[in-house]
C-alpha cells in the first residue's frame, strides 16, 4: 500500500511540474497538447451538421451533450458526469467516443480511477492530439490503481499516437521514465531520457526542463 501511495505521488507531482510546458503547449496555436474536447466538441458539430440528416441519433446524442457542456462549464463537475455518461452509455456515436473521454477526465479528477479507465477502454482515441492525450490519462489511472505495467503500455500508445511531435511526445516520455525510475529500472530511465536528449534537443531549452539533470541521476542510479 506504501507503494502505490509513494507512485501516486510522484505521478502528481510530476504533472505539477509539467503544467507550465503544458501550458505552452495549449497556447501555441498549431500543436496543442491537451484541449480537454475543445477540438472533438468543434468536430462533433461539423459531423452532426453534415450527417444528423442520416443519422438522427447522431443530433439527439449531439443535444445531450451540449447539456453536459453547459453544466462543466458553469462548474457542476457532477452533473456534468451524469449527463456525459448517459450519452456514454446511450449511444454509440462520435458523440457517445467523446462522452466518454470527458466522463473519463471527471472521474480521473475525483479520484475515481477504476471507473475513468472503464471509460477511456471504450474510448477510441483518434488524432494525434486528443488520441495520446486519452492514453496518457489512462497511463496516469493505472499508476495511481498502482498497476505500472499497464501504465508503462499506455504511455507507449499514448508516444505511438502522438507522431513523434516535439511539443508532446517528451512530456509522454518523461511520464514513462518515471515509471521505471518508481520500478526502480534505472537504465530503462536513463535510456528514455537519453532518447528525449537526442531526439528533441529543443525540448529542455524551451520548456525549461533539465534533461540533463534527470538523465545523469538516472545513470548514476544505474551505475553507468
Amino acid at each position: 500500500m506504501a507503494k502505490k501511495e509513494s507512485t501516486r505521488t510522484s505521478i502528481d507531482e510530476l504533472n505539477e511540474s509539467l503544467s507550465s510546458i503544458e501550458q505552452k503547449v495549449e497556447n501555441n496555436k498549431n500543436y496543442i497538447y491537451w484541449v480537454c474536447g475543445a477540438i472533438v466538441v468543434i468536430a462533433a458539430v461539423i459531423v452532426g451538421y453534415i450527417y444528423g440528416i442520416r443519422n438522427p441519433g447522431l443530433e439527439d446524442a449531439r443535444n445531450e451533450i451540449s447539456q453536459a457542456d453547459m453544466q462543466l462549464a458553469q462548474g457542476n463537475d457532477s452533473i456534468a458526469l451524469v449527463q456525459y455518461m448517459a450519452v456514454a452509455e446511450g449511444y454509440s456515436n462520435s458523440v457517445a467516443n467523446r462522452a466518454n473521454l470527458n466522463a473519463a477526465i471527471l472521474l480521473y479528477n475525483d479520484g475515481k480511477y477504476e471507473e475513468a479507465i472503464s471509460c477511456i477502454s471504450n474510448f477510441d482515441p483518434e488524432g494525434v492530439i486528443v488520441g495520446p492525450a486519452s492514453q496518457s490519462l489512462l497511463g496516469d489511472c493505472y499508476v495511481n490503481t498502482g498497476k505500472l505495467d499497464e501504465a508503462l503500455s499506455a504511455y507507449d500508445k499514448a508516444i505511438a499516437l502522438s507522431a513523434d511531435n516535439s511539443y508532446y511526445t517528451p512530456l509522454f516520455m518523461v511520464k514513462k521514465a518515471t515509471i521505471y525510475r518508481e520500478q526502480k529500472n534505472y537504465a530503462a530511465e536513463a535510456d528514455v531520457f537519453q532518447s528525449i536528449k537526442d531526439k528533441y534537443p529543443d525540448f529542455s531549452r524551451n520548456y525549461n526542463f533539465d534533461v540533463d539533470k534527470y538523465l545523469d541521476r538516472a545513470k548514476a542510479m544505474a551505475g553507468k
